[in-house]
C-alpha cells in the first residue's frame, strides 16, 4: 500500500508541476501572441494533423463543440504525460527531467510550425518547461521518505500536498489570467463595437411573410447569430484589427490588387440572404443556417484584377494560414459571392470571421467560406490545393441537395389523426421547388412549401399526415429544378452526404 500511495503522490507532483508549466506558458504568450501558447499550439498541430475520417467524427459526434472536446482531451492527455514524468522523477530525477525537456521542445516546435509564428514563438514553451522543470524538482525532494531532516510522516506529507495544491493552483491561475487577458489585449471586441455599418448599395429583397411555415419546432427560418453553426480550424479565434487589415489579390492576374477596410466600407456593398452549409452535416444534421449577409461582391475585386484566361481557382487564405479552393467561376458568374463584413446586420461576431469573411452560395464552406482572409491567390486546381483537400476531402464542393425532418422529433410518441410533418430544405442557387413525404413503405406525398425567400436561402415545407396507430417511419426528399434529391446513401467524405433524412415514431 505504501508504494502504490508513494506512487500516487508522485503523479500528483506531476501534475502539479504540468498545470504550471501550462500557467507559465499561457503567461508568456501575451507578449509572444496567442497562437504561441503551449497548449494551442499542440493543439492547432493535432487539428492540422487530423484525418479527413477522424475530422468527420469530431464535427458530426460534437457538432459545434469540437473544440471544447479537443482541448479537454487535450488537457487530460497532457496532465497524464505530466503525471508519468513526476512518477519516473521520483524514481530517477533524469527519467522525468528528460519527458519534460521533450514535451516542451514538442509544443515549441508545433509553435514555430504555426504560419502566423513570430521569431519567439517558442519561449512560451521553453519558459513554461523550465517553471515545470523546477516545479517538479521541488515537488518531487517533499515526497515522503525523501533524505533531509527527520520529521514525522504525517507532517511530510502535509507540507507536500500543501505544497503540491498551492502549484497546481498557480498554474490554473495562469492559465486563466492567460487567456482572460490575451483576448481583451487583442481588442477585436471594442474595434467591432466601434464599427458603423454603411447602409448597402443594393438592398436584399423583402423577405415573404410566409417563408415561415408557423409549426412549433421548426427551426426560424433567419438563424440567430448566437446560434449559428461554426465549424473551423481555429482553437484560438483571430483577433484580428480592421484599422490594419488589408485583402492581397494576385497569381494569374494581369494586375495584384490591395483592398483596405476603408476601401472595403466605401465599395458597392450588397446585401443578401444566404444559407451556409458544412460539408460534414449528416443526413438531417444542424450545421446549417440562413442569415443576411452584407459585403462587397468579390467580383468586383477580380474584375480590377483581370485573371488570366488559364486561371480556374482562387486560393483563399486566412490570417491564421487556412485556405480553401473556390472555383473562379463560382466568384463571377453573377451571384451573391461576397466579402462579408456583417450579419444580421451587425458586424460580424469575431468567432464569424471579423472583421471580413468569404460567403458563397451554393458552395460548403469548406471550399469557399473562409473567415479572417486576407489572401485571394488566383490559380489553378492543376496547380494548388488547399487545407481540406490535403487531407482528402474533393478540391470542389458544391452544396446537394438536402431536406431534413423537423416535427415530429426522432423517438417520440404522437396521438392516432392527423400530425403535422414539418421541416426545412435547401439547395443554394438552385432553390427548392418541391418536398414529398413518405411514410413507411407508402407513396411520396407533396408537402406544403413555405413561401420562397430566395434561390440561394433555404426553405421550410409541412404535410399532414393521417397517422394510424403503430410505429412508422418517415421519410422525405426535396426537389430542385433538376429533379429529386437521391436516396442513396453516402458519407460526409470527400464531398457532402446524401441520402433520405428519416425519423421513426410512435403512434398511440
Amino acid at each position: 500500500m505504501a508504494g502504490r500511495r508513494d506512487t500516487g503522490l508522485a503523479a500528483l507532483a506531476g501534475v502539479a508541476a504540468g498545470a504550471v508549466t501550462l500557467g507559465v506558458g499561457a503567461l508568456v504568450s501575451l507578449v509572444t501572441g496567442p497562437t504561441s501558447d503551449p497548449l494551442v499550439a499542440v493543439g492547432s498541430a493535432f487539428v492540422d494533423a487530423t484525418p479527413a475520417w477522424l475530422k468527420d467524427f469530431a464535427a458530426s459526434t460534437f457538432g459545434t463543440s469540437d473544440k471544447l472536446v479537443l482541448g479537454i482531451g487535450e488537457v487530460v492527455v497532457l496532465l497524464a504525460l505530466a503525471a508519468l514524468a513526476g512518477v519516473l522523477a521520483a524514481r530517477r530525477w533524469a527519467w522525468g527531467a528528460t519527458l519534460v525537456v521533450v514535451l516542451g521542445a514538442a509544443a515549441g516546435l508545433a509553435a514555430m510550425g504555426r504560419p502566423d509564428a513570430g521569431a519567439l514563438a517558442a519561449v512560451p514553451s521553453v519558459a513554461g518547461a523550465v517553471a515545470g522543470l523546477m516545479t517538479l524538482r521541488a515537488l518531487v525532494r517533499r515526497l515522503p521518505g525523501q533524505p533531509r531532516p527527520p520529521r514525522p510522516v504525517r507532517a511530510e506529507r502535509r507540507a507536500f500536498l500543501q505544497a503540491t495544491a498551492a502549484a497546481g493552483a498557480l498554474g490554473v491561475v495562469g492559465v486563466v489570467i492567460g487567456r482572460a487577458l490575451g483576448a481583451g489585449a487583442r481588442g477585436a471586441q471594442a474595434a467591432r463595437a466601434a464599427i458603423t455599418i454603411p447602409r448597402p448599395s443594393t438592398t436584399a429583397a423583402p423577405v415573404p411573410a410566409g417563408v415561415d411555415v408557423g409549426v412549433d419546432g421548426v427551426v426560424p427560418w433567419q438563424t440567430p447569430p448566437a446560434e449559428f453553426y461554426r465549424i473551423d480550424t481555429a482553437l484560438v479565434v483571430p483577433q484580428v484589427d480592421p484599422s490594419t487589415w488589408s485583402l492581397r489579390v494576385h497569381g494569374m492576374v494581369e494586375q495584384e490588387v490591395t483592398l483596405t477596410w476603408d476601401e472595403l466600407l466605401a465599395g458597392n456593398l450588397v446585401e443578401a440572404w444566404v444559407t451556409l452549409a458544412c460539408v460534414s452535416n449528416p443526413v438531417g444534421g444542424d450545421l446549417v443556417g440562413n442569415q443576411k449577409w452584407l459585403g462587397l461582391p468579390i467580383r468586383e475585386l477580380l474584375e480590377r484584377a483581370r485573371p488570366t484566361g488559364d486561371a480556374d481557382m482562387v486560393l483563399s487564405r486566412s490570417i491564421d494560414g487556412f485556405t480553401a479552393s473556390t472555383p473562379l467561376a463560382a466568384l463571377t458568374d453573377g451571384r451573391n459571392a461576397l466579402l462579408a463584413i456583417a450579419m444580421d446586420g451587425e458586424p460580424l461576431p469575431v468567432e464569424h470571421g471579423f472583421p471580413v469573411r468569404m460567403v458563397v452560395p451554393g458552395l460548403y464552406g469548406y471550399v469557399s467560406a473562409t473567415k479572417w482572409v486576407t489572401d485571394l491567390n488566383v490559380t489553378r486546381f492543376a496547380d494548388a490545393t488547399a487545407y481540406w483537400t490535403d487531407r482528402g476531402w474533393s478540391p470542389e464542393g458544391p452544396v446537394k441537395t438536402q431536406s431534413r425532418i423537423e416535427v415530429p422529433k426522432a423517438g417520440t410518441s404522437v396521438p392516432a389523426g392527423s400530425v403535422v410533418v414539418a421541416g426545412t430544405a435547401w439547395a443554394q442557387h438552385r432553390g427548392i421547388v418541391g418536398v414529398q413525404v413518405r411514410v413507411d413503405d407508402g407513396a411520396w406525398n407533396n408537402a406544403t412549401l413555405a413561401d420562397d425567400g430566395g434561390i440561394d436561402s433555404w426553405r421550410q415545407w409541412s404535410w399532414t399526415w393521417e397517422a394510424e396507430p403503430g410505429q412508422h417511419e418517415l421519410y422525405v426528399r426535396a426537389s430542385d429544378p433538376m429533379g429529386p434529391q437521391t436516396g442513396t446513401p453516402a458519407d460526409v467524405i470527400p464531398d457532402g452526404a446524401t441520402g433520405y433524412d428519416t425519423v421513426r415514431v410512435t403512434v398511440s
